[in-house]
C-alpha cells in the first residue's frame, strides 16, 4: 500500500469511527437480545421436541462403541489415520498445536493493512486451507465406519471369526494390528502362536481376571471367533 493510500485509509477510518456508536449500551444491547433471542428458541425446541435419551449408562460394558461430539469429529478422523501409538500425541497435541500457533502468528507475518479479501492472499489462503481441511476432515469423521473395525486382514477361512472379535468388544480390551488399544489385556496380534486352540477356546469360555466370558456367545460365532484368534500369527 502506497503511503498516500494509508494516509487516507486513516483518515477515512478515524472519521467513521467518530461517527459509530460507542460499545455500551448499543452494542451490549444487542448482544444481550440476540443472546435472549436463542435462549428462548432453545427453551422451546427442548419443551416442543424434546431432547433425545439413551439408555442408562453402563460403566462394565465392553460393546459400547465411543463417538466423539461432532466437532471433534476431525481430530477423531486425525486418529484415524494416524494408528501407531507412537504418533497418537503427534496427532492429538503437536498437528493442532502447531495450526493453532501459525492462525494466531498470521497478523505478525502478513503485515498487509488492506481489508478486502482479494488484497490479503496470505491470511485468504490460510482462512480456506484451515476450513477446508477442518471440514473435509469433519465430514470423513462423520461419515466414518465404528472404530472397532480390524483393519488388519483375517487369515484365510476366518473372515467371519474377525467379523465377530469386532463386534464382541475384543478391541475394548486388546489390540490387534494397529487397532485396539494397549491393555488391559495382552496383544493379541499374535496369540495363536502363543496358545493352542484349546487354550484360546478356554479363556474364552472361563473369562481369566477382569475379561468377561464369551461361553454365551452362539456355537457358531464362539467356534469362529476361536478359529481367528489361533491363527493369528501376526503374518498378513
Amino acid at each position: 500500500m502506497k503511503q498516500a493510500e494509508k494516509e487516507d485509509y486513516l483518515q477515512n477510518y478515524d472519521l467513521l469511527k467518530k461517527r459509530g456508536k460507542p460499545f455500551f449500551p448499543y452494542a451490549v444491547l444487542k448482544d444481550a437480545s440476540m443472546m435472549l433471542v436463542v435462549f428462548v428458541v432453545v427453551a422451546v425446541m427442548a419443551i416442543v421436541l424434546g431432547a433425545e435419551q439413551g439408555p442408562k449408562a453402563d460403566p462394565t460394558t465392553t460393546t459400547y462403541v465411543p463417538r466423539p461430539e461432532w466437532y471433534f469429529f476431525f481430530l477423531f478422523e486425525v486418529l484415524r489415520v494416524l494408528k501407531p501409538p507412537w504418533l497418537v500425541p503427534i496427532a492429538t497435541v503437536g498437528i493442532p498445536t502447531v495450526a493453532i500457533v501459525l492462525l494466531l502468528l498470521l497478523p505478525f507475518y502478513d503485515r498487509n493493512a488492506e481489508r478486502r479479501p482479494e488484497r490479503r492472499p496470505i491470511a485468504m489462503i490460510a482462512a480456506v486451507m484451515s476450513i477446508s481441511a477442518m471440514a473435509y476432515l469433519t465430514f470423513l469423521g462423520a461419515s466414518a465406519g465404528t472404530p472397532t473395525e480390524i483393519d488388519q486382514p483375517a487369515p484365510p477361512g476366518t473372515e467371519a471369526g474377525l467379523q465377530v472379535a469386532a463386534q464382541s468388544g475384543c478391541l475394548a480390551c486388546h489390540k490387534i494390528g494397529e487397532n485396539g488399544n494397549d491393555g488391559p489385556g495382552p496383544e493379541l496380534t499374535e496369540i495363536g502362536d502363543m496358545l493352542p486352540r484349546a487354550a484360546i477356546a478356554r479363556s474364552l469360555q472361563v473369562g481369566p481376571a477382569i475379561m468377561p466370558s464369551y461361553a454365551e456367545l452362539p456355537p457358531k460365532k464362539f467356534d469362529d471367533l476361536t478359529a481367528y484368534l489361533a491363527a493369528l500369527n501376526g503374518n498378513e
